[in-house]
């Protein structure tokens, strides 16, 4: 095992950063703690983190609080344990309080932060200027999440997906639909609508799109039928298999195991793909034969990933495939 598959088989065509595949927001002070006391107590749990925490300005601000708001959640990401995984959502570049979010959420908390999430992005000029104030708070290589929210933003989600500070980008499923003028039934917005009508469909799948032809992490939108188990698996499960999504938002606790067991591969996938690398780990990675079929590196990359999604999610791995993330 003197070789990591990530190694040799990534490289130029790596899949791009490696996020949870759950990111769990939360703007009220007793469910921000509560949200960094669960991230805690499952990456106990599962032996990894298996969700972010992003603390929200945006929504979780009440008007004219702003920026008593911006000093709790940074006192939260300063006061959280050292292996967890806390963002902040800033508001929107627009919006007055922006530079000030920026300033001192960045400038006293940046280091301990995974990213910055910026909503409402319109372009490739929002997104400089947001990486303008990182380096003016004194964080300039702290990562960038944007949310796309309009049609003309989901036009040019290529280009914001080039962009070298972006690393995921989400999609707002209410505002876009709002921002049709009443041309998208309300029905648009919810669990099963969202995967049916056709203009929201194609803001989805332009958003993967873009993000996979960049390396960059696609982000998938909430569900507001928070009580509703059923709903949250189903879109978990659709935007993964069928839209290509890699990651999902949260809104309530109750929501982040079944996104987990949603984006996760299933038993038998991981006992195929943990075969498979073992297999050509044995061979060096030329080709192998495996159930009568032919595997090389193109097929074994994309099992590798397999095997990566499953640690994300905290499945069980064999011991072979654990320690690959030990020694990694």
């Amino acid at each position: 095992m003197s070789v990591h598959p990530r190694d040799v088989l990534l490289g130029a065509q790596a899949g791009g950063v490696q996020l949870p595949v759950c990111d769990h927001y939360s703007g009220v002070e007793v469910r921000m703690r509560k949200s960094l006391q669960l991230q805690a107590e499952m990456t106990q749990e599962f032996g990894t983190c298996v969700f972010d925490v992003s603390l929200d300005c945006e929504d979780g601000a009440p008007v004219g609080g702003e920026a008593d708001h911006a000093q709790l959640v940074i006192e939260l990401a300063l006061k959280a344990d050292a292996q967890a995984r806390v963002a902040v959502r800033v508001h929107p570049v627009d919006h007055p309080s922006f530079e000030a979010d920026m300033a001192s959420i960045a400038g006293q908390a940046g280091h301990r932060l995974t990213h910055i999430m910026v909503p409402k992005v319109e372009s490739v000029a929002d997104i400089a200027r947001a990486e303008e104030a990182l380096r003016h708070a004194g964080a300039p290589d702290l990562p960038l999440h944007v949310l796309i929210e309009s049609p003309a933003a989901v036009q040019r989600a290529f280009d914001i997906a080039a962009h070298r500070r972006v690393q995921s980008i989400g999609f707002g499923v209410m505002d876009f639909v709002s921002a049709h003028a009443g041309a998208i039934p309300a029905e648009g917005m919810s669990s099963e609508g969202q995967f049916t009508h056709p203009l929201v469909v194609r803001a989805k799948l332009e958003i993967a799109s873009a993000c996979h032809a960049f390396g960059k992490v696609p982000s998938h939108c909430v569900v507001t039928e928070f009580n509703d188990e059923r709903a949250i698996r189903m879109a978990a499960e659709r935007a993964a298999r069928e839209l290509g999504y890699t990651r999902m938002w949260s809104i309530h606790p109750a929501q982040i195991r079944p996104i987990l067991e949603a984006m996760a591969p299933r038993a038998q996938e991981i006992e195929r793909a943990s075969e498979i690398i073992a297999a050509a780990q044995a061979a060096d990675w030329a080709p192998i034969s495996h159930e009568g079929q032919l595997h090389d590196r193109a097929s074994y990359r994309y099992f590798w990933q397999v095997i990566e999604r499953a640690h994300r999610t905290g499945r069980e791995l064999p011991p072979e495939m654990k320690l690959y993330f030990q020694l990694h």
